[in-house]
């Protein structure tokens, strides 16, 4: 199966429910857009099932395609953004539908077990 259509098969999945909620999911990150927290090739686990509170790091659906993004929470409007400033135009409100997990953990491109950074989002 090509990338292509394991991407395919895993927006499909997610935009249908497929996935049991209980279910952590594993994704290589594509491109620049979250950098410097995310670099292009690291590994992020995502927790269908966590709370999605303000400036958690979230997994989401948005042009029928899967996006990192920075979570705000204002006044019951969600709003995502890239972190790399040069794709500040990306900046949007989404329902709360549109988000599918928080990223709980990531290994960095080339990274081992002792490079995991674990995403916690302590009140």
């Amino acid at each position: 199966m090509s990338d292509t259509d394991l991407k395919a098969q895993i927006e499909t999945e997610l935009a249908q429910g497929s996935c049991a909620a209980s279910e952590l999911i594993a994704l290589q990150v594509i491109g620049d857009s979250m950098e410097p927290e995310f670099k292009h090739g690291a590994i992020v686990v995502i927790d269908q099932d966590a709370v999605i509170r303000d400036q958690v790091y979230v997994l989401v659906m948005i042009e029928g395609g899967l996006a990192l993004r920075q979570l705000l929470i204002d006044n019951q409007r969600y709003i995502i953004q890239p972190l790399n400033k040069a794709y500040e135009h990306e900046r949007q409100e989404v329902s709360q539908s549109a988000l599918k997990g928080v990223i709980v953990q990531q290994t960095p491109p080339k990274g081992r077990r002792k490079d995991r950074i674990i995403y916690t989002y302590e009140d």
